[in-house]
């Protein structure tokens, strides 16, 4: 069975601005990471180079209106105000921004329908996971949300989805998408809104009518560790996705809940992270990985490269491969290694951090796991 990696230098034609901390040269890093490590001619992976979606499609989520907001701006059409989130700070007006969100969507779609297709088991979509896009509002650095139409294309398709979330900030694009039903399940790890954006995520937001019971966040305090963080996801995720029976598990994997991301405080390691990703091989019967956040790019690249790795069953060596430290180098990261062996400083009393997680988890188990049964269907 084969896999699928979807990338082109394409992404490179855009840039968000000098002092943005959303860097698009960490997708080209990844991929010269992942290439350095002999990962893409293995002969179980297909290389896709990514196709941009069309308008109708972005229109399955998103209005027409905000979308014509959006083509404006990328044209440079949009001068004084910025309407629907646009404009200084998160979501910077720059040329070709519709672009951009067209190619990475696209890439989506195409993950989606190489596992929908039969193709082969496993897509990654390292640009993907812009989950923060509302439907008539840019957010949080995402323009177009391109997990909700990948997921909307594969329910048009008939498949049951799943989506999992481990960004340390909470998915709620795609959580309002789906509120109100019952064909998606979403799960999302992340840190509390109380002291993270989008101030949104907590445990009590578990959908509405036939949607109650199939929306599921973990919130987490900062500085959660590796052992409270995985301990959590094993008392949550696999139950409701043995329950739910998706055929599709479709994931966010942001990786700035590393301990040294400089936008979120949460405590995860690499060796943490990879453990996380094992979990998600083992529970996906068909797999469409997203890329997500993290914004030390150094971090992007060793852990998707990781991940990419668990999802083709090979082991890495720790050093980087030679040919690649001279990138490294440039960027004044060449000294740590793959698997990071730096212990995350310990500002918060993890006797608290546990028992806050403890009671998080005891409410999802007495409140969500009761509406779905072993079938996967919504309690009478």
């Amino acid at each position: 069975m084969e896999n699928a990696f979807i990338y082109t230098d394409a992404y490179l034609d855009y840039d968000y601005g000098p002092t943005h901390p959303l860097k698009i040269i960490r997708l080209k890093l990844t991929y010269e990471l992942i290439q350095a490590y002999g990962l893409l001619p293995l002969p179980s992976v297909q290389l896709l180079i990514p196709q941009k979606a069309d308008d109708e499609t972005l229109a399955l989520f998103h209005s027409r209106e905000y979308l014509n907001t959006l083509r404006e701006a990328s044209e440079g059409r949009i001068r004084d105000a910025y309407p629907n989130g646009l404009g200084p700070g998160d979501n910077p007006v720059f040329k070709g921004l519709y672009d951009w969100s067209l190619l990475v969507t696209g890439a989506t779609l195409q993950a989606c329908d190489f596992v929908a297709d039969g193709k082969g088991a496993i897509a990654f979509n390292i640009a993907g996971g812009l989950h923060h896009a509302q439907r008539s509002r840019a957010s949080g650095f995402c323009y177009v949300n391109d997990p909700v139409i990948g997921i909307l294309k594969l329910l048009e398709r008939g498949k049951r989805v799943a989506y999992i979330d481990i960004d340390a900030h909470h998915a709620d694009g795609v959580q309002a998408a789906f509120y109100e039903t019952d064909q998606v399940l979403t799960i999302s790890l992340h840190e509390s809104g109380r002291t993270l954006y989008p101030g949104t995520g907590f445990e009590d937001e578990i959908g509405t009518g036939r949607g109650e019971g199939y929306s599921v966040n973990i919130p987490f305090l900062p500085f959660t560790d590796d052992e409270t963080y995985l301990w959590a996801f094993d008392e949550i995720v696999p139950p409701l996705i043995d329950g739910f029976r998706p055929d599709v598990i479709v994931t966010q994997l942001g990786v700035d809940t590393f301990y040294n991301d400089p936008l979120a405080k949460l405590n995860v390691s690499i060796s943490g992270y990879e453990k996380i990703i094992r979990r998600m091989k083992a529970l996906a019967p068909r797999w469409v990985a997203l890329g997500g956040g993290g914004y030390d790019v150094s971090n992007v690249a060793r852990a998707w490269t990781l991940a990419w790795a668990v999802m083709n069953g090979v082991e890495l060596s720790d050093p980087l491969p030679e040919d690649y430290i001279g990138k490294e180098a440039r960027l004044g990261i060449y000294e740590r290694e793959l698997r990071g062996a730096s212990k995350p400083p310990r500002y918060s009393p993890m006797e608290v951090v546990r028992k806050e997680t403890e009671r998080v988890v005891e409410y999802i188990k007495k409140t969500v796991f009761p509406k779905v049964r072993d079938t996967g269907t919504p309690q009478e």
